[in-house]
């Protein structure tokens, strides 16, 4: 099996044989000052235990429960904040995009573009992120057998692309529930390119409030240790201040003072898994 490393910017490559990676931030931005406050405070977590650190956030969230939930400030400031973070803390950010209209502004300021689960099969829009030549994550949508993601694979490679990962977060199991398949993460390496373990969208239960998502966040730790002894190339976070607050994704979402105690044992784990 061939194991492809992705290059996210000159300092950072991602691969299931190297160092675990984090990703990690806000689901959504919800003020500069505060997405950029918890970007350093994540860089710090992750710098003090030597670890890689991508920032995440999304500018727009196209896919909230209700017409009334709160989606971001748009493409134009979001770029902009998500630039200022970039360029201030020396860090690669990574965001995910709804349509494709959106790919080329994204691809000036992102390192790494993301596709939502929601959106993996949309044609257009995996050909879009793929053409600008930056590193593609796809998350598997819930409703994919882990073996479908070579599809996917197959169309961003057809664009001359091969710096692709792929991230597990769930499969559906019923109503307004997820399970993770950890054999999933298995499958995919086979395909040979870095798999990401999404371990907060993982214990979500979509539309569980009715208007909004719930999750069971007290569950993001064991899956993330387990994630890791499978061994993974990155772990992928979703980190608020006072989660109980975040305007999305607060009920799956972790404080620092969680994310800085998963990370410790994760690390732990990933080193001794890589050793063998």
């Amino acid at each position: 099996m061939k194991n492809n490393e992705i290059k996210i910017n000159e300092k950072i490559t991602i691969s299931n044989n190297l160092p675990l990676s984090v990703i990690a931030g806000p689901c959504i931005i919800e003020s500069k000052a505060k997405a950029f406050s918890t970007a350093e405070n994540l860089k710090n977590i992750c710098s003090e235990l030597k670890v890689n650190f991508i920032f995440k956030a999304s500018y727009d969230k196209a896919n909230r429960s209700s017409i009334d939930s709160f989606r971001g400030p748009g493409l134009e400031k979001g770029l902009e904040i998500l630039s200022y973070i970039k360029n201030t803390l020396k860090v690669p950010v990574i965001t995910d995009v709804h349509c494709a209209y959106d790919v080329k502004k994204v691809a000036e300021v992102a390192d790494f573009i993301q596709i939502p689960a929601f959106l993996c099969r949309q044609t257009d829009l995996i050909i879009a992120c793929a053409k600008t030549n930056l590193p593609v994550n796809v998350k598997k949508g819930q409703f994919l057998a882990p073996e479908d993601t070579l599809q996917i694979i197959n169309k961003i490679k057809a664009c001359k692309n091969n710096k692709i990962s792929l991230t597990e977060r769930g499969s559906s199991f019923g109503y307004r529930n997820l399970i993770v398949d950890f054999r999933s993460i298995e499958i995919m390496k086979n395909f040979g390119y870095p798999v990401i373990f999404d371990a907060t969208h993982s214990v979500q239960k979509p539309g569980g409030f009715g208007t909004s998502s719930g999750g069971d966040r007290q569950f993001v730790f064991p899956l993330a240790k387990a994630a890791a002894a499978v061994g993974i190339a990155a772990l992928f976070v979703e980190v608020h201040p006072n989660p109980d607050k975040a305007l999305s994704d607060g009920a799956n979402s972790i404080d620092f003072k969680m994310f800085k105690n998963i990370l410790q044992e994760v690390v732990k784990i990933d080193r001794i898994i890589k050793k063998k």
